[in-house]
């Protein structure tokens, strides 16, 4: 595709460049995956890359820190040749990055994460404590030190991760998709962060589909679409249907493209005949107790009919993770039941869960939703591999077959089944679990944990319109996300959790908006 460059002329003084890459290719094996990309970061602004999942941005950033060589180019430091030999190289260089999965060790406490490598000596664990309490109150992060990283919810170990690399004071800061977890006002305080930081000199970097984003904060955007930059500009702000479209390679009437082409899948109604009445899902006075004694959920009480969508939000840590585990058959209710199609579920196996055509899309696809050394096929059939199984042994060409049935009808990107599944974008990840899930035999319900955590605008639409079928053909849905703009575009109605329990409950509409949000900060509406 022939670049496009938006002709607007840049508002802010040009800045000297700190890092450049020129003519910078990627392969892994015979699947290209950047290809002749030039491009420069300058000191003192905030560069967004933006991409479908699959263009390439979390490949450029790897490369960038040290975590992949390029396969031709040559990138420069400050004027000097840059080739690092890996992360402890470019940390020592001054370019750090905020990951897109977790790099923490979960046993550990956080200060011993965040102090993790940098350390010497004697250590006064209640000074360093302070001091980087002091630093996440800065950033408007909240943290825990002492805290066990494997005890915080998703959200709160993604803090962790962004106060961990902003410890370093980089003068390169790379942040591929930083806000996919975080509250609205840790979103805004972040992004103050990163406009502090680039006014320092320091080059900020950031990968991120959000749209809202990059009107307030960028400077410069550029756009890769399959490898190669197909856009750049110097006033994004101004230019956001362009760069969507660049994006997604058809046009965007306005920023908010992914919200509105959700509401349209997520609103319309059926063409055919209504789904059967009857309960798909109920949870009967169910609570939680953690290992620590602390009641994470609270005598929650919901019922999902069949072809309903019933979001849930709320500020992570209030006990949406330790209702998808219950659900998952992960955790046992410490009281209570709950039930699907009728069925008793309170103390049963995934397996049996599965069984009894429940799907299960769980907030962190990594840890409990794939085997990133295992292939794509295997990935799309852990849950049932029993059906390609012939005398005990696998028939792969029958399983190969309905892998690649899949990865077309679910736009899962790859360059075949057989590729380790940890080698796919994080949407397209996700996208394979979806395709999983959504093909549970018999299904009746399914939870759906934060299916859009890193999404581009078409891969949001695309798994919304699917979730919104299945709802269409009869299946209750259990909508948990932290995007309270998505939940009120698909949702049916939104309950709302605070510390454990419902506080509320509200029809999917924007008239709420204000209503929910008062309810998710612990206010009365």
């Amino acid at each position: 595709m022939t670049e496009t460059v938006v002709p607007v002329p840049g508002t802010r003084a040009a800045a000297p460049s700190l890092l450049t890459m020129n003519g910078i290719g990627k392969s892994f094996g015979s699947f290209v995956a950047l290809a002749g990309i030039d491009i420069d970061f300058a000191g003192g602004e905030v560069h967004c890359l933006l991409g479908e999942n699959g263009a390439g941005k979390s490949t450029l950033c790897n490369l960038v820190f040290g975590i992949h060589r390029p396969s031709e180019g040559a990138m420069r430091l400050k004027g000097e040749a840059y080739a690092p030999s890996g992360p402890s190289d470019a940390l020592a260089r001054g370019i750090a990055m905020v990951h897109q999965h977790f790099s923490l060790v979960n046993e550990l406490t956080v200060i011993d994460n965040l102090l993790m490598g940098g350390s010497r000596g004697r250590l006064d664990r209640k000074a360093e404590a302070r001091r980087i309490e002091a630093l996440a109150e800065e950033f408007g992060l909240a943290l825990a030190p002492f805290a066990t990283v494997g005890d915080l919810s998703v959200g709160e170990r993604q803090r962790v991760e962004i106060v961990k690399c902003l410890m370093r004071r980089p003068q390169v800061l790379i942040l591929d998709e930083p806000t996919a977890v975080l509250l609205p006002d840790e979103i805004g305080s972040l992004l103050t962060v990163c406009r502090q930081v680039a006014d320092s000199g320091c080059a900020v970097v950031m990968v991120t589909h959000k749209l809202a984003e990059i009107e307030r904060v960028a400077d410069r955007v550029t756009v890769l679409h399959r490898g190669r930059v197909s856009a750049r500009s110097d006033r994004p702000a101004e230019e956001i249907p362009a760069l969507v479209s660049a994006m997604i390679q058809r046009p965007a009437a306005r920023s908010g493209e992914a919200v509105v082409g959700a509401i349209a899948l997520a609103k319309r109604k059926p063409a055919g005949p209504r789904p059967p009445a009857g309960e798909a899902m109920q949870l009967d006075g169910v609570s939680f107790d953690d290992r620590t004694g602390v009641r994470r959920l609270d005598a929650v009480t919901l019922s999902i009919e069949r072809g309903e969508i019933v979001g849930v939000a709320g500020v992570e840590g209030n006990g949406q993770s330790e209702l998808g585990a219950i659900l998952a058959g992960l955790a046992r209710p410490t009281d209570g039941r709950w039930f699907a199609g009728g069925r008793d579920l309170t103390q049963a196996s995934p397996r049996e869960i599965t069984r009894s055509g429940v799907g299960i899309v769980p907030e962190d696809r990594h840890a409990v939703g794939s085997i990133g050394k295992l292939s794509l096929a295997d990935n799309l059939f852990l849950n049932r591999m029993r059906q390609f199984s012939r005398l005990g042994l696998i028939d792969r060409r029958r399983q190969m077959e309905k892998a690649r049935d899949y990865i077309q009808r679910f736009d899962v990107r790859a360059a075949g089944a057989t590729v380790a599944f940890g080698s796919l974008s994080g949407g397209n990840q996700q996208k394979a679990v979806l395709a999983r899930e959504l093909t549970t035999p018999n299904l009746r319900f399914l939870l759906a944990a934060q299916p859009t955590r890193g999404l581009d605008i078409g891969a949001i639409e695309t798994v919304y319109g699917l979730i919104r079928d299945a709802a269409e053909e009869g299946v209750g849905v259990l909508l948990v996300s932290s995007e309270l703009d998505e939940l009120i575009a698909v949702a049916d109605r939104i309950v709302v959790f605070y510390r454990g329990r419902i506080a509320g409950e509200y029809p999917a509409d924007p008239v709420h908006r204000e209503a929910i949000g008062t309810l998710m900060s612990g206010r009365s509406a």
